[in-house]
C-alpha cells in the first residue's frame, strides 16, 4: 500500500463526497480510484478490503478504512478537525448527525422514480427551512464556526449541504443571514476556495449516467 491517500468510489458524489470535501479543506491531497465495473467490486471484496461488503473505502496510513462515519472522524481527528476536547467532539458530532439526517434526504433523491422526486424535493426542502436551518442560523449568531473558535468538520459539512440546498432551490438561504455570511467565509478559506474552482476533485450532483453505474455495479443492494 503506498503512502498517498487512495479513495475507491464511483465518479460522483454519493457517501464519498463528505470525505473529499473535509480532505480538501485540511490542504491534503488524494487519489481516486473510480468503480465503473462490477468486477472490480468483486475483486477489492474478495481481496479482504472491503470489511462490510460496502464502500466508500479510503487507503490512508497504512490502512484500508471502510464505513463514513469512521473515515470521517479519522481525518477530522487526524487533520485538528474534530474541536479541541471531549465537549467540543461531542458538540461537533451533534451538529454532523443532525445535518446526515437532511444529507441523507438529498443523497436518495437522484433514485428515486420521477414522480416521486417532487415530492421529495418538497420534503427535504420544509425540513431544511422549518428546522435544519433555523437551528444553524441561530448557532452561528455566536462566532464565526459552529464549535468554538477553529474549523471543524461540523463546518465543512454545513458548507457542503447549504451548497447543494442551493443546487435544489436556489433562493433557500434568502431569509438566513447568518449562513449566507458563513458561506462567504468558508468559500474564502484557500483550501476550501481551491475546492470549489472548476477542475478540482469535487463532483457534479448526480445524473443518469452516474445512478446506472451504481446500479450495475451493487447490483446486489438493486434486486
Amino acid at each position: 500500500m503506498s503512502g498517498k491517500i487512495v479513495l475507491h468510489y464511483f465518479n460522483g458524489r454519493g457517501k464519498m463526497e463528505s470525505i473529499r470535501w473535509l480532505l480538501a479543506a485540511a490542504g491534503v491531497e488524494f487519489e481516486e480510484v473510480f468503480l465503473t465495473k462490477r468486477e472490480q467490486f468483486e475483486k477489492l471484496n474478495n481481496d479482504g478490503a472491503l470489511m462490510f461488503n460496502q464502500v466508500p473505502l479510503v487507503e490512508i496510513d497504512g490502512m484500508q478504512l471502510v464505513q463514513t462515519k469512521a473515515i470521517l472522524n479519522y481525518i477530522a481527528g487526524k487533520y485538528n478537525l474534530y474541536g479541541k476536547d471531549l465537549k467540543e467532539r461531542a458538540m461537533i458530532d451533534m451538529y454532523v448527525e443532525g445535518l446526515g439526517d437532511l444529507m441523507d434526504l438529498i443523497t436518495v433523491l437522484a433514485f428515486l422514480p420521477p414522480d416521486n422526486k417532487q415530492k421529495q424535493l418538497a420534503k427535504i426542502e420544509s425540513k431544511a427551512k422549518d428546522r435544519s436551518l433555523q437551528l444553524f442560523e441561530k448557532a452561528l449568531a455566536h462566532g464565526q464556526f459552529l464549535v468554538g473558535n477553529q474549523l471543524s468538520r461540523a463546518d465543512v459539512l454545513l458548507l457542503e449541504i447549504t451548497l447543494m440546498l442551493q443546487e435544489l432551490v436556489p433562493e433557500i438561504l434568502s431569509t438566513f443571514p447568518k449562513l449566507q455570511e458563513f458561506q462567504g467565509r468558508m468559500k474564502a478559506i484557500p483550501t476550501i476556495s481551491k475546492f470549489l474552482q472548476p477542475g478540482s476533485a469535487r463532483k457534479n450532483p448526480p445524473d443518469e449516467a452516474y445512478v446506472k453505474t451504481i446500479k450495475e455495479v451493487l447490483s446486489h443492494l438493486f434486486k
